[in-house]
């Protein structure tokens, strides 16, 4: 089959969970790209992983793994399955990083009914190429929580006083919080300009701790796809082109 690097003729068959999406690549630039997810050749997959609980190095080490399947394999789409109350901020950025550097279209699909993606749950969906939710699920509530360790400077130390270190001032709780805040909002609102996603409400969910229902989601245009399952997911989102970069 021929193909135009400017349009793509689907495969005219019923959807299938393996046969669904095929990618047919329309190079832009040297390092970027843009993958129309349509039927084009159904020899290749679709993967699915779970990511369920607090995020962390682990989980970081899951997502790096699949993804690096998934490119290994040339496959169509790589689907994480969500369901967190948030996590690390270190590996979040990880997450992210690898969302970002990945060859293949990623879809955050936050499921099954029941499930969340609160805190670095929210980032991480903001930031895949395609966020869906299943009804029944909720997004949001992203401010960042910082822990409290003594002899911190977001915990001082009651017992040290300012002529153990001359000279030195060490910043105050607060204005560790207001720059993890600020930071936290400007990563998020990055990821939605990046996206094409709603930034002010990216913002207000950091800090204001905002959430939104999976429909409430849909229109407010936080995520792009309301879902049943994988397999609703997929008839969905046939056709639609997505843009990925280049990994180094």
């Amino acid at each position: 089959m021929k193909s135009n690097p400017h349009a793509a003729r689907g495969w005219k068959g019923p959807p299938n969970f393996h046969r669904l999406l095929a990618l047919l690549v329309a190079v832009l630039a040297m390092n970027a790209f843009t993958v129309p997810l349509r039927g084009q050749k159904p020899s290749r997959s679709v993967i699915a992983i779970d990511v369920k609980g607090a995020i962390g190095v682990a989980t970081s080490e899951h997502i790096a793994q699949a993804i690096a399947k998934a490119e290994s394999e040339g496959a169509q789409l790589l689907v994480i399955k969500l369901d967190t109350p948030g996590g690390l901020v270190s590996s979040t950025r990880e997450i992210i990083k690898a969302i970002l550097a990945s060859r293949v279209p990623i879809a955050v699909y936050v499921s099954p009914s029941g499930a969340h993606a609160a805190s670095a749950g929210t980032y991480i969906a903001y930031a895949a190429h395609i966020a869906a939710m299943a009804p029944g699920t909720n997004i949001g509530a992203a401010t960042p929580v910082q822990i409290s360790i003594p002899g911190l400077p977001t915990s001082p130390d009651p017992k040290r006083q300012p002529a153990d270190k001359p000279g030195t001032e060490q910043p105050s709780g607060a204005a560790v919080e207001r720059k993890a805040l600020n930071d936290a909002i400007a990563f998020l609102r990055s990821l939605a300009q990046m996206r094409a996603r709603n930034a002010d409400w990216a913002e207000k969910s950091v800090r204001d701790a905002a959430t939104l229902t999976a429909s409430d989601a849909l229109a407010e245009k936080v995520i792009d796809v309301v879902a049943r399952d994988i397999a609703d997911l997929l008839v969905q989102i046939d056709g639609r082109t997505v843009s990925t970069t280049l990994g180094s």
